[in-house]
């Protein structure tokens, strides 16, 4: 139903971010702190967009909806309404906007640094900080708004990101300062740890992500069976956890979905793990090598492969204390999260999601369709991190 100012006042906050939808893409995001910010969603050249409308009550529900209608006739003309806003805001702060300052930064920091590299940091700040910040003067971006714009980022699980781009921030107020684009560096007034969460430790060693072309370019010239080359791959492309890979038995591979039990899994539900076009031919390789046995990964003598074949790999591959099969889950994680996926599929994916008996049945299926996309870019990821190795 369509909210009203009544039900809008009634509304309490909870212990995570609620939407509550009013009509046409409008809907009033509530904060457990309080925070209500009128939201409008909206399709544009085949990609879902989102644009803010302001807070609650600076902004009855009458004015967001003037607003959402006014974007919609843009979108009719097709005009998309959230590039046209930040054009207007760039263009009203002039050669002083913050994306233009950082686009001159960057091409002053990029030289001596790899093609590689240098896209990465320009795509990263396309994607996290100038939908934010872009379209604001350098003068006029508040600490408040740096911080509001990095909290964005580790919100949707980005922790590491989070920091960087906070990093980046105050690199390029650090460039406008020197060259008379800026009076002060606001983001120097920032100490990480008073705003952020700290960057996570993690007990499995795993390799750093400018590592992993490296690494993925050893497991294809593994010089063992070619059984362990496979689950090593297929663990790349799937990160499940090891004792999920190595007990797997054909009977889990339901064409494009491999769909693990709940009773392998320990929890109250199966955990279903979309097969890329990649996985799904390496797994056509492996059914002509093991297909004829119960397992994916049948042991030397009986059973499944042992637990020990993965690290062992991994140590004749010149990764001892540097690399475990955990550590494609980190992996993983990191980078889905910095490219921009759902924190909730990623988490999903990761079966990390705490579920009891009722929503376990529910949720084992959720966003299987787009879980599909996440894992088909990433299999395509690895693909050119491969080529780069």
């Amino acid at each position: 139903m369509p909210l009203t100012e009544i039900a809008i006042k009634a509304i309490k906050p909870g212990q995570k971010i609620v939407r509550h939808h009013d009509e046409r893409g409008l809907y009033l995001e509530v904060s457990p702190a309080g925070g209500r910010w009128w939201r409008f969603k909206y399709s544009f050249g085949g990609k879902e967009k989102r644009l803010s409308l302001g807070t609650y009550p600076e902004v009855s529900l009458k004015a967001a909806r003037g607003k959402r209608d006014e974007y919609r006739v843009m979108l009719q003309g097709g005009i998309d309404p959230g590039a046209d806003r930040k054009a207007q805001k760039i263009e009203a702060a002039g050669d002083h906007a913050f994306e233009k300052v950082a686009r001159q930064w960057w091409a002053h920091w990029k030289i001596g640094k790899s093609p590689r590299h240098a896209d990465y940091a320009i795509r990263r700040l396309e994607a996290d900080v100038f939908p934010e910040i872009g379209g604001q003067g350098m003068g006029t971006i508040t600490t408040k708004a740096i911080v509001a714009c990095v909290r964005k980022i580790e919100q949707r699980g980005a922790h590491d990101l989070a920091h960087k781009q906070l990093n980046k921030i105050s690199q390029v107020y650090r460039y406008a300062v020197a060259n008379d684009l800026a009076e002060r560096n606001p983001a120097a007034d920032i100490v990480p740890s008073d705003v952020l969460k700290p960057v996570r430790a993690t007990n499995m060693a795993r390799v750093s992500v400018r590592e992993l072309p490296a690494l993925l370019k050893a497991i294809e010239a593994y010089e063992g069976k070619p059984v362990t080359r496979l689950a090593l791959r297929l663990m790349a492309l799937t990160f499940v956890r090891t004792s999920e890979l190595i007990a797997a038995p054909w009977s889990e591979i339901d064409g494009d979905v491999w769909r693990i039990p709940k009773e392998r899994m320990k929890m109250p539900a199966p955990h279903i793990v979309p097969l890329s076009t990649q996985a799904q031919a390496l797994l056509a390789e492996l059914k002509r090598i093991t297909g004829d046995g119960e397992y994916l990964f049948p042991g030397e003598r009986s059973g499944s492969m042992s637990n020990n074949t993965i690290l062992y790999a991994l140590y004749r591959m010149g990764y001892r204390s540097r690399m475990t099969g955990h550590g494609f889950r980190g992996l993983a994680s990191t980078i889905l999260h910095e490219q921009g996926w759902s924190h909730d599929h990623i988490e999903l994916q990761l079966a990390h999601s705490a579920r009891d008996e009722v929503s376990a049945a529910y949720n084992h299926a959720l966003y299987l369709e787009p879980r599909r996309q996440m894992m088909q870019a990433w299999a395509d990821y690895l693909d050119t991190q491969q080529v780069l190795g």
